[in-house]
């Protein structure tokens, strides 16, 4: 079975197509440098962007695999949660080519497939080597689903049967970094530059808050930190002046976030009994976070999936590939009217 793939919740337009569960092509255009004058991503602005960018990445994505339309078994495309304008122009175009090709069309979420892409890993036996999703050996898993716009904590019980432990009160991990960053003058987005300037700094320079780290339940909260960081440097504005004083801000900032990500996915696997943690989203990306829970799930004898490479951020590939695991468990297709869900929830426990 073959199928094409779009996403286009936020500012990455991409298209992808699967094969058997292979991803044999994977185009992303990002609208990085289009956001960044304004400091954050601009909805009018990206909702344009889409428009004239998914022709280009789609054609790209079917050449690479050398795939014509009418080779196509199925389309799939986000259909939320995201920015309204954003997720219509690929969920529209997606319906669109279903209708016309009469292939089944589905509707994917977005945190959905942040989730599963943990579980895409290269496949050696093909050749040359490509991105496979594989669940073969999938056992009970404690994901951690972080990015710029959701943290969420889910209790994967078995494949396509999930619930929510705990989400974010208020800002995201992602945007918490992005936030953060700004206050510190470094620009957008600011996560990615903090990860860099922290691995020159010291961790424990800076004492900030863990919101929620010791308190019941899973939830995150993450404004509480950023009103500490604003009103540090209000206190001490010299110190963010300094090469050496600001590499130590970013890494006593990213320090503090990641503590919390990684005490709370281990305080789920703990309570609930599952000896297995992924991580996925734009945040897992952090080099932090990735040599933390690493070295957290090692100590405790959990094992550690994690999403890689350009599957951590917002692409279609992983959005294909769960489309395609639906398709192969005689999921049926969805209907053409479906419309975009903003804000989409996943199931809560």
């Amino acid at each position: 079975m073959k199928l094409l793939a779009l996403e286009s919740s936020c500012d990455e337009t991409s298209a992808a197509i699967i094969e058997d569960g292979r991803i044999l092509s994977n185009v992303v255009s990002s609208q990085i440098h289009l956001h960044a004058q304004y400091g954050g991503v601009v909805p009018e602005l990206a909702t344009r962007e889409h428009l004239k960018n998914l022709p280009v990445v789609t054609r790209q994505a079917l050449e690479e695999a050398h795939t014509s339309p009418r080779q196509l078994d199925a389309i799939a495309a986000t259909r939320g949660p995201g920015l309204p304008g954003a997720l219509l122009i690929g969920l529209k175009a997606a319906q669109t080519m279903a209708f016309v090709l009469q292939k089944p069309f589905f509707g994917i979420h977005h945190h959905e497939g942040h989730l599963y892409s943990a579980w895409i890993e290269q496949d050696l036996d093909a050749a040359p080597p490509v991105p496979r999703i594989n669940m073969e050996n999938f056992e009970p898993t404690i994901a951690l689903v972080v990015s710029g716009g959701h943290t969420l904590l889910v209790h994967v019980e078995s494949p396509l049967k999930h619930y929510v432990l705990g989400s974010t009160l208020d800002d995201a991990a992602g945007e918490c970094f992005d936030k953060t960053a700004k206050l510190l003058g470094l620009p957008y987005p600011g996560g990615p530059v903090m990860d860099r300037l922290a691995k020159g700094g010291n961790p424990d320079a800076f004492d900030f808050p863990r919101p929620l780290l010791n308190k019941p339940g899973y939830d995150f909260s993450f404004s509480g930190l950023k009103t500490s960081v604003r009103y540090f440097l209000r206190d001490h504005p010299d110190i963010a002046e300094t090469d050496q004083g600001l590499r130590d801000l970013c890494a006593s900032i990213q320090n503090a976030i990641v503590e919390v990500l990684v005490g709370k996915a281990i305080q789920a696997a703990k309570k609930l009994k599952v000896h297995c943690i992924s991580a996925a989203g734009g945040v897992s990306a952090n080099s932090r976070l990735r040599d933390s829970l690493s070295l957290a799930c090692q100590r405790r004898k959990i094992k550690l999936r994690m999403a890689t490479g350009t599957l951590c951020a917002d692409n279609a590939g992983m959005i294909g590939a769960l489309a395609w695991l639906k398709l192969s468990q005689g999921a049926p297709g969805d209907s053409l009217d479906l419309e975009p869900k903003p804000n989409w929830e996943l199931p809560s426990a």
